[in-house]
């Protein structure tokens, strides 16, 4: 992926001020936007009082809250907007046990937004207890859709040896992925532009995924699944990954699924496509009840709960 000076330059401010808030010990748990709106509407969050309040909680804070040098570094980062006398800044830092991820703040309006939050933390537990019990060693790899590249990460760690790519159609994930794995000393990943995998070439051995599953009215690239209630884009993972898995590699696809009158059409639309001996797959849902206030929203009218589920496929042989 080719930078401009200008944003070689932003991104490594914004290195910088990652190295900086782990050096000083910042963590911060993403909740989900409806838990967020609920802490920043409380009496006394209207304004940022600590570093977690300005990149966790996404308030606007006074300058004089924070350094000289972690103004300049957000001010160089280019990501740093104003708000009357106030400022705020247009990034996140969330933690994930001892990694630190740089990703979109609150709330998450751009088309272009980097997502992490509830369902990054799921993801990293499907990809975690999979590498745990797996037997075949994992040469090449690669995070479909990757946002903050916290798939990516994680492989890349457990398998210090592995080739791993991070690709995702939005430039700015793709900025960002590079960020979080310089910050956390990760050297065998690169990052790619690629819709899916139309972009790269070649078999692995694992393929991951955690797309988005909903039905956007902004069709923002973060959140928009498409089809008729948001599955389009994991059925469409499914597709060209069991193409291009290598013998005994395995897909793991995170994402969520509409249940309508108690029918998963997500899993029946699965047992067509894997059919047959060349597949072993499992199917469960890993929380059964996820995002309830979107029931509220246009096209949810007859869904009875959003599950998020966890597809493990591997190719026999």
């Amino acid at each position: 992926m080719q930078l401009n000076p200008e944003q070689v330059q932003a991104d490594q401010a914004l290195l910088q001020l990652g190295r900086r808030l782990r050096a000083d010990g910042y963590r911060f748990t993403c909740v989900t936007p409806a838990t967020h709106a609920r802490n920043n509407a409380r009496e006394g969050s209207e304004r940022a009082r600590t570093l977690r309040d300005v990149f966790g909680w996404s308030r606007p804070f006074a300058p004089g809250l924070i350094s000289a040098d972690e103004l300049q570094q957000l001010q160089a980062a280019q990501v740093l907007t104003g708000e009357g006398d106030l400022l705020r800044s247009t990034v996140r830092w969330s933690s994930l046990d001892d990694l630190l991820l740089v990703h979109s703040a609150f709330p998450t309006d751009a088309s272009d937004a980097v997502f992490f939050g509830p369902d990054s933390y799921r993801f990293a537990q499907v990809i975690h207890d999979h590498l745990q019990r797996t037997p075949k060693p994992v040469q090449h790899a690669v995070d479909i859709g990757c946002g903050t590249g916290v798939g990516a990460l994680l492989i890349a760690r457990a398998a210090q040896h592995a080739q791993v790519s991070a690709v995702d159609i939005n430039p700015l994930a793709l900025r960002y992925t590079a960020i979080n794995a310089a910050l956390a000393g990760v050297g065998n990943l690169s990052v790619e532009p690629s819709d899916l995998l139309d972009g790269i070439s070649g078999t692995f051995d694992l393929i991951v995924a955690n797309p988005p599953y909903m039905l956007d009215a902004s069709e923002r690239v973060y959140r928009h699944g498409g089809g008729a209630l948001g599955a389009q884009l994991s059925l469409r993972i499914v597709e060209q990954a069991c193409e291009r898995l290598s013998p005994a590699g395995t897909l793991l696809l995170y994402t969520g699924v509409a249940i309508v009158e108690g029918r998963d059409a997500l899993l029946e639309a699965i047992r067509l496509r894997l059919a047959g001996p060349q597949w072993s797959w499992v199917y469960r849902e890993v929380d059964p009840d996820v995002f309830g206030e979107q029931l509220l929203e246009p096209g949810y009218e007859r869904v009875e709960r959003i599950a998020a589920v966890a597809l493990t496929v591997t190719r026999n042989g």
